[in-house]
This record gives C-alpha cells, structure tokens and sequence, in this order.
C-alpha cells in the first residue's frame, strides 16, 4: 500500500490530527457521521477549521466549548457534494473516538471516517448520497475486507454517546445508491 494514499479528483485539506494505524491492521469498516458547525448550520468553512485546530473560539458560543478538541475524518462531503480529504487513507484519522464494533475497541484503527455535512434531523442532499455511494465503491475496491455489511454509523459504533448520521440520514436510500454504483462500475 502507497505511504500517502489520497484519492484522486477531491480537495486536500491535511489535518494534523492523525498518527499511524497499528502495524498489520487491516481497514475493513466505513464509519459515516454527520456534522453542522455550529449545531444546525451549513457553510462558513467551520469544519474544516475544527479538522486543521483553527477554529476560532470567539465567533460563535458554541465553538468555546469545542474549539480544543483534537478530531478529524478522512473525507467530509459538503451540502453540495464537495469532497474534501482531511487524512491519508493509509493513516488513523481521529473520528471515532471510544469506540466498539463487533467485540472489537478503538474503531480509528481499521476504520474510515466520512463526514457528512448534515445533522440528525434533517434530510441530507441527494448528491450527498451520490457523492457517498462513489466514494464508498472506491474504498471498496481499495480495501477487500471493506464490504457493506461494515458499513455504520457513528451511533452504531458509540451508542449511547454519539446519535450520527441520525434519523435524517436514509440508509435505503443510500444502500440502493450504493448497489446502483456498484452495478455501473462492473458494467463498464
């Protein structure tokens, strides 16, 4: 596997918030989160501040409270359907934070995180989805062990502790995307 694996044709945004995987770790689960900078809001550039630890403290309240956390994803797809790459795909982003899936602890280690521009109660964007669906076909194709039945939430990952994507985010929607894009590609 390269040292530096970004993906082709998505902005690149590199957060310092990321360290190396266990060594033999294989990156067979697909974490999917949502996020809104402040709570409900879209736009302003505040994710990505968040993801780089510049996000300025005094420009909403809320931002006070989370201005010094140390977190980041791999990938973060807007409202708009922009990707942005936070972290090598090779590398351990911190999106998971404690965490269990399938008896197993510390999800960071053989996980990718994509963020969605979203929040629990609200529906996300149909290119969002599409977006998601093309990206999760790459990851797929990049990493064998990466298969749909390891596709979750955050929420699925932490219960009890986080609640993403939520209620707003439609799964159906998503897997028939996915198995479409799947389809497409074999196709071609």
């Amino acid at each position: 596997m390269p040292s530096d694996l970004w993906l082709a044709d998505v902005r690149r945004c590199l957060s310092p918030n990321h360290d190396q995987r266990p060594p033999g770790c294989d990156i067979n689960l697909l974490v999917i989160h949502g996020i809104s900078l402040p709570p409900g809001r879209y736009g302003g550039g505040y994710i990505e501040q968040l993801f780089t630890n510049t996000l300025n403290p005094d420009e909403h309240d809320y931002f006070a409270t989370i201005h010094s956390l140390r977190v980041s994803a791999h990938l973060l797809i807007d409202r708009a359907g922009n990707v942005t790459q936070f972290v090598p795909l090779n590398l351990r982003a911190w999106h998971a934070g404690s965490s269990r899936y399938c008896g197993r602890d510390n999800c960071n280690d053989f996980s990718i995180g994509i963020e969605l521009e979203g929040c629990d109660d609200e529906p996300y964007t149909a290119v969002q989805y599409d977006r998601l669906a093309g990206l999760s076909c790459e990851l797929m194709a990049l990493f064998p062990g990466l298969v749909k039945d390891r596709i979750v939430g955050h929420s699925d990952i932490a219960p009890g502790r986080k609640t993403d994507p939520g209620p707003g985010f439609d799964w159906h929607y998503y897997f028939d995307r996915l198995t479409r894009e799947q389809r497409r590609r074999t196709t071609w």
